[in-house]
């Protein structure tokens, strides 16, 4: 790591830097100053013309694995003009660049590999982890790492999984302003069990079996201890790692470094939100609800546990209040009396008989809404959607796994089975339906809302640690930005176009939060939010001459 002013570099070497390239809108007094005559056609093209130029090739393309590969080019050579086209068409290419496409660009990762982005550490680099982060070459404040084994709802990826990684660090930058140049994505690289991908001529990473025990433990210790030896005030974020993984490495890690589980805790603010939106349409309370969730893992459990808090911070007991969430699991309704149950389960198993199947659930508890985070595609069925409006006048139905395919039910699936009075949201894009001659918009519950404003708020006060507080904070925050023209249209989150105010908004009361708590290593500023709009990265390009 070099902690020392970037030296501007010259000639073929600027080109080569995606960081400071501009491509050919060095204009003539910076090519003559830069050493640039002559590595350039001539003519000079605004960032503008540029940006013009990229779209019109991107939308002449048709496949949208194509269109992330020629994405994914410009971000490896011109990193200002890949975000100034993803910011000013975030609706367009959000959908490239991360969900739903990450999904497929993972599982053809080795195909259509064209450069290394970030650092891939593998379990053979035992006792030598801070020496190989010291090879990366600028001051990391956030890192994303994987160990690629639950990759969205498609499972073990492997190596291939550092597509996430890379779209988490794009979106941190094209929504919420954080600098690229502090952005570190990191491929731990345990080995796969996926037998296609041991298989396949072009994986990229090792050829085989998953590391498990002291030896996977070992090396995430070892991970953690180097990163913050290297990068001193970095903020870690563990993304897509396996349910069985996943919530004991938070519990162990969340109270000694600055860390947070994208899957367990972005995904519960962003739900939560949505369904603080749903109840400013239907006028109830959040204690006046009863959820039940298709799934009992990372995201439902992250979920139910929010709920829970900020139910709890409205007055209810604890007890109460984990009385209105219930899991259905591949075994069927989470209760007491089953045996073997995790432990994150276990607060959601309630005195009940045991119910085999989620209709049956459905019809037995008739829920206020349904949640589906368990990537079981089409298991909100006609019948499941019927029973929850013939329960509900307004039911929730949050259909938030992805990518598409592994999406519960569609929008237009969830109005129509319920006749038009669902309170939707997905986990993937759906395009508005026309339901009794109105136009219903239904929004993407991404975390994509969530985990950048929430980085950088940490990133702007030097947050020492990242608190469930902050993520109820975050959660109250995006539903306020939703006003009631999306309401009406059935929008349960505002526009991704104003993505970066929203983001700025969670920022600004992240970082209020670890000011209250006293979490800031930074002093703190008069004007949190001006404070932290200062930070955010502008992608236009800077003058150097």
């Amino acid at each position: 790591m070099n902690d020392a002013p970037r030296v501007m570099p010259r000639g073929v070497q600027l080109l080569h830097d995606p960081l400071l390239n501009k491509g050919t809108a060095f204009t003539e007094a910076e090519r003559d100053a830069l050493g640039l005559r002559g590595l350039l056609p001539p003519h000079v093209f605004s960032q503008d013309e540029q940006a013009v130029r990229f779209l019109h090739n991107l939308r002449n393309l048709s496949d949208p694995l194509e269109k992330f590969v020629a994405l994914n080019a410009l971000h490896d050579r011109n990193e200002a003009l890949f975000f100034r086209v993803v910011c000013d068409n975030f609706d367009e290419i959000q959908p490239l660049i991360y969900t739903p496409t990450i999904g497929l660009a993972c599982e053809r990762f080795g195909h259509i590999f064209q450069r290394p982005r970030g650092m891939f550490i593998s379990i053979n680099d035992r006792d030598r982890i801070a020496a190989i982060l010291r090879n990366w070459p600028l001051s990391a404040g956030i890192i994303v790492v994987t160990d690629g084994e639950r990759i969205l709802g498609l499972g073990d990826q492997g190596a291939n999984g550092m597509g996430i990684p890379v779209g988490k660090l794009a979106l941190y930058t094209a929504c919420a302003g954080v600098d690229p140049a502090i952005c570190l994505p990191v491929m731990l690289d345990m080995g796969t069990n996926n037998e296609t991908l041991l298989n396949d001529p072009y994986y990229v990473g090792l050829r085989r079996h998953r590391v498990t025990g002291p030896a996977y433990d070992e090396l995430i210790e070892e991970f953690i201890t180097a990163a913050h030896e290297v990068f001193p005030h970095v903020i870690i974020q563990f993304e897509d790692f396996a349910n069985h993984n996943a919530f004991r490495l938070l519990e162990k890690y969340r109270n000694r470094i600055c860390t947070f589980n994208d899957d367990i805790q972005s995904t519960a603010a962003v739900a939560v939100a949505g369904v603080l939106s749903a109840l400013r349409i239907k006028g109830s309370k959040l204690a006046d609800e009863r959820f039940l969730f298709l799934g009992a893992g990372e995201a439902a459990t992250g979920i139910a546990n929010l709920i829970v808090a900020a139910l709890v911070a409205s007055g209810m007991n604890e007890t109460d209040a984990r009385k209105r969430c219930w899991l259905v699991d591949s075994q069927g309704l989470v209760v007491k009396s089953r045996t073997g149950l995790s432990p994150q389960k276990l607060p959601y198993a309630h005195d009940h008989v045991p119910v085999g199947d989620f209709l049956a659930a459905v019809k037995t508890l008739q829920p206020s809404g349904i949640i589906g985070v368990a990537a079981a595609d089409g298991a909100f069925t006609p019948q499941v959607l019927r029973a929850m409006a013939d329960c509900n006048a307004r039911p929730i139905v949050f259909a938030l796994s992805n990518p598409t395919s592994k999406a519960e039910c569609s929008a237009e699936q969830a109005y129509s089975g319920t006749d038009g009075r669902a309170l939707f949201a997905g986990g993937s894009p759906f395009a508005p339906v026309q339901v009794g001659g109105k136009t219903l918009v239904p929004r993407q519950g991404n975390n994509s809302y969530i985990f950048p404003g929430v980085g950088l708020g940490a990133i702007a006060c030097g947050a020492t640690r990242i608190i469930d507080e902050m993520f109820l904070a975050a959660a109250h925050t995006l539903a306020a930005q939703v006003t009631p023209a999306d309401l009406d249209q059935g929008s349960l989150y505002p526009p991704l176009a104003d993505i970066r105010e929203v983001s700025v908004q969670i920022a600004a009361a992240v970082a209020e939060v670890a000011y209250q708590r006293g979490l800031a290593a930074k002093p703190q500023p008069a004007d949190i939010f001006g404070y932290v709009r200062e930070q955010m990265y502008d992608p236009h390009y800077p003058g150097y001459a």
